[in-house]
């Protein structure tokens, strides 16, 4: 966070001169870890042993904050007879199909209720990235459930918890991360002791922490263990996802996603939503509790918003217009396609893959197959220039003359150059003026496709095909001003968060939405960012003008709640748990909910509303349930929906890993995503013998002078100038064992690529010593590429495509390699050496990356 986000990390220093205690975890020493208390190394991609051996620790010693455990999450919910968990199938949950790699989840349900929550099945759901859905809500759940507030029945979530993380012992963490057992028992003590009535404690993640085949669950563990401490919805607790830049919350918002609609509306599905009212039912499901059962009028309402005039309740709101998914339309199989010679288009805004995406030769082998290319951005990045200056040039993959991909160079405007919101990681949008006028041509995202799609609309004026209605009939009326005709953000805005058709009054907030054509609103969640024809987003009232939460600063989604779930911040009769940490409350003189922010919870709904049995919707959830988006009021501890690789987060291995996993027999996530193609391979793993091909684990992070694949800052030359070169940082002892010299040349082989770096030999990376052997781990900057003022090789063409089955994220935080001192080879060269690697770790065509791990074969280790 030091690293990364040293704005954001102020707010940490400022909280440790207040008596804080600070944790790092992470591969490698960093400026983070310098001014820690406690600094933890731990073995990438080992996460989950860690936070498991947390969970444990508090189970064992009864640490949990009772009252609140019982009270506000599913602890005492008994569990159906049918779930077998992982600690009794070696790794695999009940339900495992190992020809799909999916799961059945019925066997996974509360008692009672098998068969009846929505998709069991979750193949679809993992070729969709159905998880994403779940960020603002809950999966569902019917009807009542059983618990058991006693928390002794053996299929209570309580004791199926407990019985998950028996092994995860500080032996077993020791073992399987590195940590040794002193550090560890440090850190779950401080956890543990920041809870209760009186204390809370924070958990921060960085984003990369998702970029791993089991990221998700690596965050749902981190998320069991702050609901078990009474963390969640109450002040100084929480999660805060550390995002790589200002406004990646607001483009999962407002989605640049294949799979989402604005507010975490699911894409229809071709085979499964051929109606209005097959998709809204899939969404919100009949009988369905809390905020999420009133999806039809966010949903009808964001069709307003799209088609305007020609949306009635009619013609399903303009639906049949809407794109269907039909399977996997992610940006890696829409790689993979462009190879295979079925994509012909393709636009890049704001990211550049040739050198910043997993697997760079197979970025830029398949736009040069592609018909054209559109890349708008502020400077020549690699993703322009691949075609002429990529190595596969020199390797004779790409010839120039002969590329068939035609490129467009659109100059963009930069964010200073525009106006609009950034929704900050904490749900924060804040208003942004443009400071100046764009140079040249360049020009904004807003101003490129409203004009885009003014042109198309032109072209196709007069058009009778009932395939061009869906663009002729939009509601594209937007104001412009300037010489530019730029179009109005504040209009925009207005939009998204909705509006009455008939009298155009912006609306207050999401409860106005309306299902019958009345109301037409752009995003869900975000209304209210106009409430009152005023911009939410730009308000600025000074600190000391107003309480501590500040919520006349920017507004926060939704119904700008600066803590989501704060109903948990009082006790189950509406009391704050202590005074000191007191937030939201009942005041029983007035009827309603107060505090400093704006409550999570229906104002007027007492602690001691209980439904009438069979209620749905907000009415539906007890005055004592703060997680009003969880379909039963409830934080999961244990997911029997929403979650495709199991209910309980499980320690499984990289799906590259020299380590057999300790913990199970079953060696990766098996219902990890991968992609058999020529191009793409998985270096082998243990039990396979020729893992020893690659003995070396690689992390990759950030560096504070370089963003992201350094398409903006090493175009800068102060910046360049700080950091002027690509490197790789290694242990002593990995240098003397390799023959690597202190700024001299290594490069590093993987299955796909070859790259070379400065080497710094550094005691920051800790050889880690591993059941009984030492694992070297080497750490890269991915900043780099063949463009700018300074270049150097891409440490993500180290990297091959294998994907976390629930969001479709790659795993690109760690991997295995051989490293070499020297310089690389090139041109022929280079792709010889990597085929000579391939051949001897016996990757090729016939080689068969198995989902369920076979038992131990001893075969031979390769020479």
């Amino acid at each position: 966070m030091a690293e990364a986000h040293p704005v954001g990390f102020q707010w940490v220093m400022e909280a440790k001169l207040r008596g804080t205690k600070v944790f790092h975890v992470d591969p490698r020493f960093t400026r983070t870890s310098a001014l820690a208390d406690t600094y933890l190394p731990i073995r990438a991609g080992t996460d989950i042993a860690l936070l498991g051996g947390v969970v444990r620790y508090i189970l064992e010693n009864e640490l949990d904050f009772r009252e609140y455990v019982l009270a506000y999450t599913n602890a005492a919910t008994i569990v159906s007879e049918e779930f077998v968990d992982a600690e009794d199938g070696d790794g695999i949950f009940s339900g495992f199909d190992p020809e799909t790699g999916a799961y059945d989840q019925t066997s996974w349900q509360y008692a009672g209720q098998e068969g009846h929550s929505g998709s069991m099945d979750t193949t679809s759901e993992r070729d969709t990235a159905a998880g994403l859905r779940h960020e603002s809500h809950g999966a569902p759940i019917p009807g009542q459930v059983l618990r058991d507030a006693s928390l002794q029945h053996p299929r209570c979530v309580y004791q199926i918890l407990k019985r998950h993380y028996a092994r995860y012992t500080p032996e077993m963490v020791e073992r399987v991360c590195g940590i040794p057992q002193e550090k560890f028992l440090e850190l779950a003590r401080a956890w543990t002791e920041n809870s209760g009535r009186e204390r809370t404690g924070a958990l921060v993640y960085s984003v990369g922490w998702t970029q791993h085949s089991v990221g998700v669950q690596y965050i749902r563990t981190g998320a069991i263990i702050q609901t078990l401490l009474g963390n969640m919805g109450r002040p100084g607790g929480g999660i805060m996802a550390l995002r790589g830049h200002a406004s990646i919350q607001g483009s999962t918002d407002i989605p640049t996603l294949f799979n989402l609609l604005p507010g975490y509306l699911p894409m229809p599905q071709h085979d499964k939503h051929r109606t209005f009212d097959e998709w809204t039912a899939s969404i919100h499901h009949p009988g369905q509790k809390g905020f999420w059962a009133n999806a039809r009028a966010y949903c009808a309402s964001l069709l307003k918003a799209y088609w305007g005039d020609a949306a009635t309740p009619e013609n399903d709101f303009c639906y049949g217009y809407m794109p269907r998914m039909t399977g996997d339309h992610g940006t890696y199989q829409q790689v993979l396609n462009m190879i295979d010679g079925k994509v012909k288009g393709y636009f890049l805004l704001g990211q550049n893959p040739a050198v910043g995406s997993a697997h760079g030769r197979a970025q830029r082998l398949g736009m040069a197959n592609l018909d054209w290319l559109v890349v708008r951005d502020l400077f020549m990045i690699e993703s322009a220039t691949f075609w002429r200056n990529g190595p596969e040039v020199e390797s004779g993959e790409i010839v120039p003359e002969q590329c068939r991909t035609e490129v467009f160079f659109l100059p963009a405007a930069s964010h200073v150059e525009k106006e609009g919101t950034f929704t900050q990681t904490q749900r924060l949008l804040q208003w942004r003026e443009k400071a100046l006028d764009p140079p040249g041509d360049a020009r904004s995202e807003l101003w490129f496709f409203y004009h885009l799609g003014r042109k198309l609309r032109e072209k196709l004026a007069g058009s009778d095909k009932p395939r061009d209605r869906a663009l002729l009939d939009l509601a594209w009326d937007y104001p412009t001003h300037g010489p530019l005709a730029e179009p109005s953000g504040e209009a925009v805005l207005r939009e998204i968060n909705g509006f009455e058709v008939a009298t155009g009054r912006p609306l207050g907030g999401f409860t106005e939405a309306k299902d019958d054509g009345s109301t037409a609103m752009g995003c869900w969640i975000y209304s209210g960012v106009y409430a009152d024809g005023v911009n939410q987003a730009n308000r600025r009232k000074p600190r000391h003008e107003q309480n501590w939460v500040a919520g006349e600063w920017g507004w926060a989604w939704p119904a700008n709640r600066r803590t989501l779930y704060n109903r948990a911040s009082a006790d189950p009769d509406g009391r704050p748990w202590s005074e000191r940490k007191k937030y939201i409350w009942w005041d029983e003189q007035k009827g309603e909910w107060t505090g400093y922010d704006v409550p999570d919870f229906e104002k007027t709904k007492p602690p001691s509303y209980r439904p009438e049995p069979g209620t749905s919707g907000p009415a539906g959830i007890a005055g004592d349930d703060p997680f009003v988006m969880q379909a039963d009021g409830k934080a999961w501890l244990y997911a029997p929906s929403g979650v495709v690789d199991g209910p309980l987060p499980t320690h499984y291995e990289p799906v590259e890993s020299p380590m057999r996993n300790p913990l199970y027999q079953q060696q990766a996530n098996p219902a990890r995503k991968m992609y058999p193609h020529p191009i793409n391979s998985v270096n082998p793993s243990p039990p396979e013998g020729q893992w020893r091909v690659f003995p070396y684990v690689f992390t990759v992070s950030r560096l504070t002078e370089h963003h992201t694949a350094g398409g903006m800052s090493r175009m800068v030359r102060p910046l360049a100038e700080l950091q002027p070169e690509m490197f790789v940082e290694v242990s002593p002892e990995l240098a003397a064992e390799v023959g690597l010299t202190h700024l001299g040349w290594a490069h590093l082989v993987s299955g796909r690529a070859v790259i070379e770096a400065k080497v710094l030999v550094t005691d920051r990376l800790t050889p880690l010593r591993v059941e009984g052997r030492i694992i070297h781990q080497v750490w890269l900057p991915y900043h780099f590429g063949f463009e700018g003022m300074v270049t150097g090789d891409s440490a993500n063409d180290l990297f091959g495509i294998v994907l976390d089955p629930n969001v479709l994220i790659q795993e690109s935080k760690v991997g295995t390699c051989d490293i070499r001192p020297g310089r690389r080879p090139t041109g022929v060269a280079l792709r010889e050496m990597v085929e000579d690697y391939r051949r001897r770790a016996g990757i090729g065509p016939e080689r068969h990356d198995p989902v369920v791990t076979p038992p131990d074969s001893g075969a031979p280790d390769a020479s």
